[in-house]
């Protein structure tokens, strides 16, 4: 098994200019050592995809939830991983902090801390707030013994205020901020992330997998994106799949499911190599 610093090392490497990676994310040990057996060089944890499969929603999840998954994750697999901690799990740039001091403990070698809120009154923080949270999460990374990736999210389109130019002011300042890569979930537009690759100097990590028509990693390689995610959707591929085999099953009696689902063979391969 590696050790941390070995994948913080591998991580970091990743990011280097001109390259582009997918970062697929596991919720769970085993969709961790899947996604490293296909040959996925990096993983990210999903919130989401982790509170689905504990039916919850992804607003309920904690860090008392959080941490003992992560380190799950983290020794099943010699990928480093970064996690998504949400907003830090705290308003004030001391609760960023904390919570990435707590997290590295786990063994994850990078993360995300979002500007939302959780308030629809309110949905983002104010971006003087918004960066002083990053500069105290880029302070608290620094202390660690290795390199831990630090990434920001601005979430303005995600939670329906689809503003680029506020978007992009907000990444600028969470990049004088001491983030090491940025992020926009939610941009859909190529010439959208063109435009924010263009704005910026660090890595700009995206998140695929939504609905509707996306450009393809070729395309978004093309417009000078580093990192793509998934955010929760292969998550909720493999529960669209278990509801229409168990669908199948209750409405029409039939077992066809059985053609698409993995060997136990396989599976045992996979975990047990």
């Amino acid at each position: 098994m590696k050790t941390q610093l070995e994948k913080s090392q591998a991580f970091a490497a990743l990011h280097r200019r001109g390259t582009c990676f997918v970062i697929p994310n596991p919720w769970d040990a085993g969709t961790a050592k899947m996604f490293q057996h296909l040959g996925f060089q990096a993983l990210a944890s999903t919130s989401a995809g982790f509170a689905f499969s504990h039916a919850k929603t992804d607003e309920t999840i904690a860090a008392r939830d959080m941490l003992p998954h992560l380190a799950e994750l983290a020794a099943a697999t010699d990928l480093p991983i970064s996690a998504d901690l949400q907003s830090g799990f705290g308003d004030a740039p001391d609760d960023a902090a904390r919570t990435i001091v707590e997290s590295a403990a786990t063994g994850i070698v990078g993360c995300s801390i979002e500007d939302a809120t959780g308030d629809p009154a309110t949905p983002v923080y104010d971006i003087g707030l918004a960066t002083a949270r990053i500069r105290a999460a880029a302070d608290a990374a620094r202390s660690l013994p290795f390199k831990f990736m630090l990434t920001a999210r601005a979430e303005n389109f995600r939670v329906g205020r689809p503003d680029l130019a506020d978007t992009i002011r907000r990444l600028q300042a969470y990049q004088e901020a001491g983030a090491d890569v940025l992020f926009a979930p939610g941009l859909r537009k190529i010439e959208d992330i063109a435009a924010v690759v263009r704005a910026v100097d660090l890595p700009v990590n995206v998140m695929m997998g939504l609905h509707g028509p996306t450009p393809s990693v070729a395309e978004l390689a093309a417009a000078g994106v580093t990192r793509v995610s998934l955010g929760a959707s292969l998550a909720r591929a493999a529960y669209g799949a278990a509801m229409r085999a168990a669908r199948e099953v209750l409405e029409q009696g039939t077992f066809g499911y059985t053609d698409d689902a993995l060997q136990a063979g396989d599976l045992n391969r996979i975990f047990t190599a």
